[in-house]
């Protein structure tokens, strides 16, 4: 997929066209190219081999709006942040050399975790590629990997069918990250410009399988056969829009549902079926009756190692049905049964269709026994813990209540996104924002801000931890000067939290390199005039923050939290899901 196609009209279309055709740079063509996309928000920072870009965009500042951002990692994950609240594509610019390769862990975050994103790159002129030119990187060889699709222009006759390729790519099937890298000539060159259409085909991309109406009815009869039937969900219900349609599936059926991390918020939390969260450090009863259900019907997850543990101990008893978009996802870890290629959107209704109306109450009833288990030998400890440090599970049970529910919650990597995804309540999607295949410490802060535009409306708070805020800090500084009104809340033990667990848990307590020493993060913040404060004590908490999401605007916000506290439950790596550890 890595030529371009452009078709050439006959010699009569082309003296035709060429009255309607005006004559406008390479860097116009790109911006035009995102107003016909609907493209709102772009995050991005200038430099040499972009400037002409930036300098078109001296002239659109009243139809596209551009962020500045304090770093390119920042950038694109500010639009992966913007993608998820909104459901459009993220835009991201970013200049040649060092510019484009700060995207990459930003493209392989958006890669692992489907994030539609359109990053458009300056490149050096195409005369002095190959020379080792100033700020010259080989961008396409260094983000092929980790991109949907790269395309490199050197000529602005191209970038109108590029650009509307990358949009087409990124936004379907299974979404994901495109980069276009421009060189500078293509940017400044004046073209003919014939008008902008965007893209519905591409040969040999078929971005939504055929539906096999035979599989959709070999599912039904598994679903409608199951005495035990389960259901895993991830990102693709949210990603295909298909909330309700996978909320008609289950009450229907009465099957019980488990979300990763990617599908939390697909389902209401508070539903009577939602059992909870799968992995390692996911809910008791999902990961033990994994092990027990007779069907397992998976919808838009990928059976990522964090969510199976040891392959070859893992639902061996249970016949698999997975509905995935994606082909390359069915039988990659887990044998499937019956596949269901497709979009959920549409085979969800199909199956639906075909199921028997049920409740499988006492297999439910499962659920909640052990549920109460978890809630006796964890969840309650770690939710009301009464005396001694306070728990960052207590911050967010306390903050669920005052946001009732319904906060944009976006995390960092650690022990605090696990604590924020077990504990976080929802009743809308798209409220949960994190980085769950690459685990990208970093992410949270340019993430919350990205997210804030994509749903202004709403209370976003961002969960972070004292070890990922100082990896992205200088964000606050977009915040400073664009207003994006994201609550940062920092939950400091002191520690890299989750890797000091498994120091002591796996390796006798020898913690190398672990404790690490923060800044003032009040002072830092008011340095940026952001507001903030610092508490240690559990009888301010509630106060603390009520303030904070009160306020009409940034504010910052440091808990002092348990030092050596750890996230349970657990399933050890390595060990079967139906090994989790209560403790």
């Amino acid at each position: 997929m890595n030529t371009l196609e452009i078709t050439k009209d006959t010699p009569q279309q082309a003296q035709e066209e060429k009255a309607k055709t005006t004559k406008i740079s390479g860097s116009q063509a790109v911006l035009e190219a995102f107003i016909a996309e609907g493209v709102d928000t772009i995050f991005g920072y200038p430099g040499g081999a972009i400037m002409p870009i930036y300098d078109a965009l001296y002239d659109y500042n009243d139809r596209l709006k551009h962020i500045l951002v304090r770093h390119e990692q920042g950038g694109i994950h500010a639009a992966q942040g913007y993608a998820r609240t909104s459901g459009k594509t993220g835009v991201v610019f970013a200049t040649s050399g060092p510019g484009a390769t700060n995207l990459v862990t930003g493209l392989a975050d958006a890669m692992i975790d489907s994030n539609p994103i359109v990053c458009v790159t300056g490149q050096v002129f195409a005369h002095l590629l190959g020379t080792d030119a100033f700020q010259e990187t080989d961008v396409i060889n260094i983000t092929t990997p980790v991109t949907k699709w790269n395309y490199q222009v050197t000529d602005a006759c191209e970038i109108p069918a590029a650009l509307a390729k990358a949009f087409y790519i990124a936004r379907t099937g299974r979404p994901g990250p495109v980069l276009i890298d421009i060189t500078k000539n293509a940017q400044l060159q004046l073209f003919d410009y014939e008008g902008y259409t965007s893209c519905n085909h591409i040969r040999s991309y078929r971005p939504a399988p055929i539906v096999r109406k035979e599989y959709i009815a070999a599912a039904a009869e598994l679903i409608n056969q199951a005495k035990k039937p389960f259901v895993l969900f991830g990102q693709g219900v949210i990603l295909g829009k298909a909330e309700n349609e996978f909320k008609a599936f289950i009450e229907k059926t009465g099957i019980p549902a488990a979300w990763t991390i990617m599908g939390l918020s697909a389902l209401p939390t508070d539903h009577p079926l939602n059992v909870g969260m799968l992995g390692m450090h996911g809910n008791y009863a999902p990961n033990v009756l994994t092990n027990e259900c007779d069907v397992l019907i998976a919808i838009g997850m990928r059976f990522d190692d964090r969510v199976t543990g040891r392959l070859d101990k893992y639902a061996k008893q249970a016949k698999v049905i997975h509905l995935d978009i994606d082909p390359a996802e069915i039988d990659k870890n887990v044998k499937t049964t019956v596949p269901v290629w497709g979009d959920c959107k549409e085979t969800l209704p199909l199956l639906t269709a075909l199921v028997q109306a049920n409740q499988h109450s006492e297999w439910v009833q499962k659920f909640r026994e052990l549920e109460q288990e978890e809630v006796k030998e964890v969840i309650h400890a770690e939710l009301n813990p009464g005396e001694g440090e306070m728990t960052m599970g207590e911050v967010i049970n306390v903050l669920n209540e005052l946001a009732n529910d319904d906060a944009v919650i976006v995390t960092d990597v650690g022990q605090h996104q696990m604590v924020a995804c077990r504990y976080a309540r929802f009743k809308q999607s798209k409220s949960n924002v994190t980085s769950g295949g690459l685990g990208t410490m970093g992410f949270g802060l340019p993430a919350a801000i990205g997210a804030w535009y994509g749903a202004p409306e709403r209370n976003v708070v961002a969960i972070i931890g004292d070890g990922g805020i100082q990896m992205t800090i200088q964000e606050l500084g977009t915040i400073m000067q664009f207003g994006a009104k994201v609550k940062i809340l920092i939950l400091n033990n002191q520690f890299l939290g989750m890797v000091r667990q498994w120091q002591q848990l796996f390796h006798d307590k020898r913690y190398s390199f672990v404790n690490i020493t923060s800044p003032d993060y009040v002072a830092v913040a008011k340095g940026y005039y952001i507001p903030g404060k610092r508490i240690d004590q559990r009888a301010n908490l509630r106060e603390a923050l009520q303030e904070m999401l009160n306020h009409d605007g940034s504010y910052l916000l440091e808990v002092m939290v348990g030092k050596e506290n750890n996230v349970f439950p657990m399933v050890p790596q390595g060990s079967s899901v139906s090994e989790i550890r209560l403790k």
